[in-house]
């Protein structure tokens, strides 16, 4: 059973995700349609509310560009799918690729997650020197993936309205 709803802006852009109980209030206060309904319901006294699982806002809202994602140490972790970047292991550190001892820059595309064993066994040194690789190339998640982190996962119905955008943003 799902708990929270995808909402999109009136051009389908996805803006979050809120629990079905806010949907809910956005629906009935006519600031929503819903797109999807989820299987279950909201009763009152007179009316029975299915539970909306994506909703689209009735009116445009205008969203402030940023620059760039913030580097968060819980953004890191679910890009990298909380594993290791050298040996896919449980994830628990944070390592910079190219050190900062020397001059490596606390970035996304010098930030990777590591586990203990890898961080400790890497220290301040480079993976050639190591003759260590990555498994992925790091890089700047799209804003997209940041504002679902978390969910995206939860519900496979919101992959069609949300794939389109982060193709859009990536590319």
């Amino acid at each position: 059973m799902s708990t929270t709803t995808l909402v999109l802006n009136a051009t389908y852009e996805p803006l979050g995700v809120v629990s079905e109980r806010r949907a809910v209030v956005l629906v009935l206060a006519h600031r929503a349609v819903v797109l999807e309904r989820g299987e279950t319901a909201f009763h009152a006294e007179r009316v029975t509310v299915p539970a909306p699982r994506v909703v689209r806002l009735s009116r445009y809202v205008r969203v402030p560009y940023r620059h760039g994602v913030p580097l968060t140490r819980r953004a890191l972790f679910e890009r990298d799918g909380y594993r290791c970047a050298y040996c896919a292991a449980r994830a628990e550190t944070v390592d910079h690729v190219i050190p900062r001892s020397r001059d490596g820059v606390h970035e996304w595309s010098n930030v990777v997650a590591a586990c203990r064993r890898c961080n400790h066994q890497k220290s301040d040194r480079l993976l050639a020197e190591l003759g260590w690789e990555l498994r992925v190339a790091p890089r700047t998640p799209s804003r997209t993936a940041t504002l679902l982190r978390g969910h995206a996962r939860e519900d496979p119905l919101w992959t069609q309205y949300v794939a389109p955008w982060a193709e859009q943003v990536a590319g």
